[in-house]
């Protein structure tokens, strides 16, 4: 089969495209042919380095969607030829955390893509409880662009911050694949929705998604903005995904007992922080690393309904890797990039 393959760290220059073999299926597994595999910023970390950090040689991509070619010993409740979407969270299965439903705070936790070999692939090999049904309304490329973003957005909005109806809802990032899916879900629970971003564009992009206000964080101070527009009091929630640079604003810009909910470091991970935003304001902050598995499937029902819709942006050809990465490291897209074999 054709795969993308990382041998070293670096520019996309080091992504080649070679042919592999077709991996085996072992007893609980199902091996997919894959129509199309989502990117996200993790494809670019793992790319980047640094060395050591992830297992080389890797074939990498976390999201998919596919049709199921074969299935390993013990399998059951999926067969050859079903449709499916990919869960892109690996656990044990069998630990504590794993038991409570909370897969994603297992020990041995690992996304697809990143300590095992992923989607950008014509095959990939995943257990049985990692695929979906697919919904029947998205095209695979939609199907491949919801699972990991959606997971996530859900998990720091709904099961974190527990977000409640007329609530104000700041989201980072409006043109991201997490921005995108967390402006849709706030909205989903009816609340109130402040998007950002750093292109007009974006945020015409953003109030058609739902959105009911939007700060350019270019040309505008953000957390005066948003407390302008909350009355003076400042957002109930803040979803951030971006890190170092947006921190100290996501806590200035929320009220008394607000709640932060935190997912990425795009722009760092190291920041200084005054303290007093947290206690002085008894502020709550949720730290999220995507979600448990009952999650996806507590909001599939709204994908297949069109409540939830993945954004696609833009679709690359497997053989045009090295561009769709360059595409999203310079932030132009609004949703998802997605690469088909």
């Amino acid at each position: 089969m054709w795969a993308v393959v990382i041998r070293e760290h670096g520019g996309p220059e080091v992504l080649r495209l070679e042919e592999v073999p077709v991996p085996e299926v072992p007893p609980g597994h199902v091996r997919v042919r894959i129509r199309a595999a989502a990117m996200n910023h993790l494809d670019l970390w793992v790319r980047r380095g640094p060395a050591g950090r992830w297992p080389l040689p890797l074939i990498p991509g976390s999201d998919g969607a596919g049709v199921v070619e074969a299935v390993g010993e013990g399998v059951t409740g999926v067969q050859v030829g079903d449709e499916v979407t990919l869960s892109p969270g690996i656990s044990c299965g069998q630990c504590p955390a794993c038991l409570r439903g909370n897969d994603n705070l297992c020990p041995q936790y690992g996304l697809l893509g990143a300590r095992r070999n992923g989607t950008n692939a014509e095959f990939v090999v995943v257990p049985a409880v990692n695929v979906l049904p697919k919904p029947a309304n998205l095209t695979f490329e939609e199907a491949a662009a919801f699972p990991l973003v959606f997971l996530t957005a859900w998990n720091m909005l709904v099961t974190q911050a527990r977000v409640r109806p007329g609530e104000d809802v700041v989201v980072w990032g409006a043109g991201s694949g997490v921005g995108s899916a967390g402006i849709q879900i706030a909205k989903a629970h009816h609340a109130r929705v402040i998007a950002i971003a750093g292109d007009d564009w974006k945020l015409e992009r953003a109030r058609a998604l739902g959105a009911d206000e939007g700060i350019n964080y270019k040309r505008e101070d953000v957390a005066d903005r948003v407390r302008e527009l909350t009355g003076g009091k400042g957002a109930d929630v803040v979803l951030d995904h971006v890190g170092a640079a947006t921190w100290e604003v996501s806590l200035r810009s929320l009220r008394r007992g607000g709640r932060l909910a935190l997912c990425g470091a795009t722009t760092g991970s190291v920041v200084q922080t005054d303290i007093r935003y947290i206690f002085g304001k008894a502020v709550t902050v949720y730290g999220t690393y995507m979600g448990g598995k009952w999650e996806l499937w507590e909001l599939l029902p709204l994908i297949e309904r069109g409540v939830l819709k993945p954004v696609v942006d833009r679709v690359f050809p497997l053989s045009e890797v090295q561009e769709a990465h360059a595409f999203l490291e310079a932030g132009q897209q609004f949703g998802k990039v997605v690469l088909v074999p």
